[in-house]
């Protein structure tokens, strides 16, 4: 049967750590075992690492075979190294007490290994913290400028809307009234040139009688078409008038009466008459 130094998996996920277990190679990785002669957690930094020296000697010794990261845990405590030492002074290359010398030697060699690995993760820690600090440092100085900025910059705006507030209530003071346009003028004004209608400029006269009263304005004399016709008739074609004087226009009034002796004869016959004449054809009865 062979026996081996191996690891046994414990823990949750992502949370591993291991027991340094000795067992029979035919059992599982995770089941039954031998003997337990240590613990290993790879999570720390350094890994930390916790061995029976005494015991793991002794199973190497009987003929333990580790697994290849068990013989590195081994390795870097020394069990390897006394295993090594030990096997010399059974040869009778050197006493034990030059093992132990040796075995202690490089047993401070290798705690100071381990404490300069730790030093200077420490060191880097509180390098990477200062360089953080400094970074926050610089981002909150660069916030604290670019704000002071910002700041400035809006007083610098506020004192030019209150010079330029100033300066429009000083020249409104000057400033000459505004005449407002009514929507007629403006419409017009919006219509091209082109399709304008012609303005008909009005003299002086005519606008001194717009601006009369309507009480006091003389009543308009109203004409017919025909004297609005004759008017427009050019004075070259137009008829000569006849000019009456004012008997003829008394004459012409007056209403022409028949002689009343043209009357009389009408109803008295003549005389040889028969009054007796027949009637004509007008003065017959109609049948």
């Amino acid at each position: 049967m062979a026996v081996k130094i191996r690891l046994a998996r414990k823990g949750r996920k992502k949370k591993a750590f291991f027991h340094i277990v000795v067992a029979d190679s035919r059992s599982p990785r995770d089941g039954r075992y031998i003997e337990k002669i240590g613990f290993y957690n790879p999570i720390t930094n350094p890994a930390t690492i916790e061995i029976d020296f005494d015991k793991a000697l002794g199973w190497l010794q009987n003929g333990a075979i580790p697994t290849e990261t068990c013989r590195a845990i081994l390795s870097y405590k020394g069990v390897l190294l006394k295993k090594h030492l030990l096997g010399g002074v059974k040869k009778g290359a050197f006493d034990e007490a030059e093992a132990t010398r040796r075995f202690e030697e490089w047993m401070k060699q290798n705690e100071a290994k381990i404490e300069a690995k730790k030093s200077g993760l420490e060191k880097s820690k509180d390098e990477e913290l200062v360089k953080r600090l400094a970074s926050e440092k610089r981002i909150n100085e660069a916030r604290a400028a670019k704000l002071e900025k910002k700041q400035a910059e809006l007083a610098d705006k506020e004192k030019q809307a209150t010079t330029a507030d100033e300066t429009e209530e000083g020249t409104t003071q000057t400033e000459e009234p505004v005449t407002v346009k009514d929507e007629a003028t403006v419409a017009e004004e919006q219509v091209p040139a082109e399709e304008q209608e012609p303005v008909q400029v009005k003299d002086e006269a005519t606008v001194a009688e717009e601006q009369v009263p309507a009480e006091e304005q003389e009543p308009v004399q109203v004409k017919d078409e025909a004297t609005v016709a004759e008017e427009q008739v050019p004075a070259e074609e137009q008829e000569p008038v006849q000019v009456k004087d004012e008997a003829t226009v008394t004459e012409e009034s007056v209403p022409a009466k028949e002689p009343e002796t043209a009357k009389e004869n009408k109803e008295t016959p003549a005389e040889g008459e028969d009054e007796s004449k027949p009637e004509t054809e007008e003065d017959k009865p109609a049948e």
